[in-house]
């Protein structure tokens, strides 16, 4: 054997220095019936030198991947104030894309660790102890071999029942693979990272019927990206929903349920309109943005007209559970008085048969009546908590980063993977957050390549604003944090499941046992074993006779 390898967790995150004695060995593991398990295998050489081996994968498991974790840079790893649950808080480069292997090889040398990611698609496999063997040669020469043991289970995962939206940004599409908007290309583009997004339990999705007002710097724009066609006629409006029924037809083709309007207003105080484009004696223009008064008469009307058209259409498709609408992103303080008008306007005109949504941080602005579902940053939920919210969701970003889960990249794995966890103790409806591919620096200033732009132009910690990169041919390549947090969504599922099976006292239970300090949102153990013991302490009780 000349390459020396080792299966280690999904959890470790192998950094370039990282010495491959320092890791922990991980070869065996439980898993349900249907589900997605990931590990990781480091190789090294036990001196100098270079291969480029291939990768071969035997297994009793049919559907099992390996991809490569490769590296990306980072300028902005953390915010000066971070507390201590980081990885490194110095520029450097974090292990982040998972690249198919290359058809020229895999590279491993002598003065680093090298890393493949491997998943096991459980679905359809038979309730057994499985091997699966990873190989790595040189033509006919086998360099190294590692055998990681899983047992599949007699149990399954619960269906997910947790609503799960990634913000969704179609205009990044067209600008990265440079494809004309809503093109034939365009389109195939949106399907594919639609699909990604469904695979890694996003059942919602972020539906431009007009340009989302989101991430965009005052007096500025971004590529227009609307599904509504707007013809105006003076002070009439007539509106074309083509778009926006192939939009919908193609995300349920892929995988979606839910649709969440993007905001009727600008963010972080609801004073403007955000671009709307119509077409008005021949000539297609901007006819509302910035300049425009949001509670003016001209935008008042224009609502008023739109509005009656989207209820008639999503109550014809019998889609009113399953469309959610928003009015500001963010509303804070001095802001309710204009929240409240707009909220007034759009509850006259959609009754009580749709959701309405937006994120806060407020108890007393949702008090007030003005927020229908609340979603609420993970530092600020407990007054929501204590005063028992109905249907609450929560979200994180890029200012929830001491002692709450997120997905930065200079944070370990575990702190992604906890929210599952969370999500499930305390009820939690439904999960947002703004940048599943927010390929843009800070207010749409600039457009950037994420492979080396991975904070928005040093503007939030890495990792905030995507989890996934554009690939060949239009495709999604997923990063290794999208991958973790799917198997939080997992976990959930997996405690929903033996819920059913012996109550939800007893889960609770079996989640806070033998802890010094039981689980919230800013309180957690610190420690991968432990995540991985209860993981598979729930699988074998749901396997139980």
């Amino acid at each position: 054997m000349k390459i020396l390898s080792k299966s280690i967790s999904s959890l470790e995150k192998v950094m370039p220095d990282t010495a491959f004695d320092s890791l922990t060995e991980y070869v065996e593991a439980t898993a349900t019936k249907n589900e997605k398990f990931n590990y990781q295998i480091a190789y090294t050489l036990p001196e100098t030198g270079r291969y480029k081996a291939s990768v071969d994968i035997a297994s009793t498991i049919e559907n099992v991947t390996a991809r490569a974790v490769a590296y990306v840079p980072s300028m902005m790893p953390c915010y000066d104030d971070h507390d201590d649950y980081v990885i490194s808080d110095r520029p450097g480069l974090f292990p982040d894309v998972l690249e198919p292997v290359s058809p020229n090889g895999f590279a491993v040398t002598g003065n680093k660790v090298s890393v493949l990611w491997i998943t096991a698609d459980t679905s359809g496999a038979m309730p057994a102890m499985h091997h699966i063997k990873i190989r790595l040669r040189v033509g006919e020469e086998v360099l190294c071999e590692t055998v990681f043991r899983l047992h599949v289970l007699d149990a399954e995962l619960a269906e997910q029942e947790l609503i799960y939206t990634n913000w969704f940004h179609t205009d990044c599409l067209c600008d990265r693979y440079n494809v004309p908007t809503f093109s034939d290309e365009h389109w195939k583009i949106i399907g594919k990272f639609m699909k990604t997004a469904a695979d890694h339990g996003m059942n919602m999705i972020l539906t431009p019927i007009f340009t989302p007002a989101l991430d965009t710097a005052v007096g500025g724009e971004r590529t227009t990206v609307q599904l509504v066609d707007v013809e105006k006629n003076g002070d009439k409006y007539t509106f074309d929903l083509k778009k926006l029924k192939k939009w919908i037809a193609t995300a349920e083709e892929n995988g979606i349920k839910y649709f969440e309007l993007a905001p009727m207003y600008t963010q972080w105080g609801a004073t403007n309109a955000p671009k709307i484009m119509a077409t008005e004696n021949g000539e297609y223009k901007r006819i509302f943005g910035w300049e425009t008064d949001a509670y003016g008469e001209e935008y008042v009307n224009f609502l008023s007209q739109l509005y009656p058209v989207l209820v008639g259409y999503f109550k014809e498709e019998k889609m009113s559970d399953r469309v959610y609408f928003h009015i500001s992103d963010e509303p804070w303080g001095d802001h309710l008085p204009r929240y409240k008008k707009a909220a007034e306007l759009l509850n006259r005109n959609i009754g009580d048969d749709f959701n309405v949504m937006d994120a806060l941080s407020s108890y007393e602005f949702y008090a007030t009546g003005a927020v229908r579902t609340p979603v609420v940053a993970t530092n600020h939920v407990k007054p929501f908590l204590d005063n028992n919210v109905p249907g609450l969701w929560c979200y994180y970003c890029c200012g929830q980063y001491k002692k709450t889960a997120n997905r930065f990249m200079a944070m370990p794995s575990l702190r992604n993977r906890i929210l599952g966890i969370q999500l499930y103790k305390f009820n939690i409806k439904g999960f947002l957050h703004w940048g599943y591919n927010f390929w843009n620096s800070q207010y749409s200033l600039e457009k950037i390549d994420p492979y080396s732009v991975t904070d928005a132009r040093e503007s939030y910690p890495s990792g905030d604003a995507f989890v996934v990169y554009p690939g060949e041919n239009g495709e999604a390549i997923c990063s290794l944090r999208l991958e973790v947090f799917y198997d939080a969504i997992q976990d959930l599922r997996a405690l929903t499941a033996l819920e059913r099976k012996i109550g939800r006292e007893k889960v609770l239970e079996l989640i806070d046992k033998g802890l010094a300090e039981e689980i919230h949102f800013d309180s957690y153990p610190h420690d991968d074993k432990w995540l991985l013991g209860l993981r598979d302490a729930v699988n074998k009780k749901l396997s139980e006779k």
